[in-house]
């Protein structure tokens, strides 16, 4: 096996109706598990698969490695046919040198990982693009996005969206035009920590009130504490339904907190969809359906609100397959191209 540096890309995100050269693999690792799929060369996806996350520098990597063999396997496709392999994880990644650093939930923390040129090596010298975890989701979310008749088109007709996690934290991935917008700093999207309420409680962040407080999943964690051992957001959703006293107050707070991450989207990129994602996502329709109605009051007496339809741009993430894996084996294909680099 070879290991010698390969190009590892520094994938801006790529036109999810272009073919690529064969098939690409995209993990979506996290602190618990890696999630797998294979994109053909239309970028349709032909197998997917769930792995337990092994931790550690080591463990990363074997890891991965294992999981690209597995889904080539269920795929029915020589490993030799695969010609790109992109990778999504948490910490800080730099995507021009493949590398990351505290991506302390899965155990790597302290000395970088070269993580493209190591899992390149334990593939035979396929190229491999690496890329935070945020960002494959909103890369993934467009790339399914431009299957549909209505997808959201930028001024130079690449989707235009913005992916909003609603997880521990809250932060959002940007794709404009079809490419992934970082900033020069890495910080585009991270609208967390814009102060709402500068009299509100201190945010890990250092500021006073910052939007995260609100509108994350542990926001609601704390707005109403998991009685049942439950996720509390499905607990909270469930109690607001049955009437429970409290919980719709509770639950309509939380929707105008998101409600509000949505209208700061839009209003700074003017995206034409904003996707939920992250694990509160996962209540489905009842959260969309929340979050959708507190838009419309909040419209009701902004003329200005109203003339932007802000509900309808609202999406959830497709549950049908893995959006990060997904956005992760889009970077798998540029990685192949060997891009330049954009902020």
């Amino acid at each position: 096996m070879t290991t010698a540096p390969l190009p590892t890309g520094a994938p801006a995100s790529l036109p999810a109706a272009a073919s690529a050269p064969g098939p690409t693999v995209g993990l979506d690792i996290g602190g618990t598990k890696t999630l797998a799929v294979l994109l053909d060369a239309a970028g349709d996806v032909v197998a997917q698969a769930r792995l337990a996350t092994r931790r550690g520098g080591e463990g990363v990597v074997a890891g991965a490695a294992h999981a690209v063999r597995g889904v080539t396997h269920q795929a029915g496709i020589a490993m030799s046919d695969v010609v790109g392999v992109g990778v999504g994880v948490p910490g800080l990644v730099d995507p021009v040198t493949g590398t990351v650093r505290h991506a302390v939930n899965v155990g790597v923390d302290g000395a970088e990982l070269a993580l493209a040129r190591l899992l390149a090596a334990e593939l035979d010298g396929v190229a491999v693009g690496v890329e935070n975890d945020l960002n494959v989701a909103a890369l993934g979310a467009a790339h399914l996005a431009a299957s549909d008749a209505d997808a959201p088109r930028g001024p130079e007709g690449g989707t235009d969206l913005a992916f909003l996690a609603l997880g521990t934290g809250l932060a959002a991935g940007l794709v404009l035009d079809g490419r992934l917008r970082r900033g020069v700093g890495g910080a585009a999207g991270e609208i967390g920590h814009v102060p709402v309420d500068p009299a509100g409680p201190r945010c890990p962040c250092g500021q006073h009130g910052c939007l995260e407080l609100y509108a994350s999943g542990s926001a609601v964690a704390a707005l109403w504490p998991a009685r049942t051992g439950r996720p509390a957001p499905v607990e909270l959703f469930e109690a607001a339904a049955a009437g429970v006293a409290g919980a719709a107050e509770a639950r309509d707070r939380y929707a105008s907190a998101v409600a509000a991450a949505v209208r700061m989207l839009v209003l700074s990129v003017d995206v034409p969809r904003v996707v939920l994602g992250g694990g509160v996502a996962q209540l489905g329709e009842p959260l969309l359906a929340a979050v959708r109605s507190a838009l419309a009051r909040e419209s009701e007496t902004s003329p200005f609100l109203s003339s932007l339809g802000l509900p309808d741009r609202v999406r959830l993430a497709p549950g049908r397959v893995p959006v990060g894996a997904v956005g992760a084996a889009v970077v798998g294909r540029r990685a192949a191209t060997a891009p330049e680099p954009r902020p």
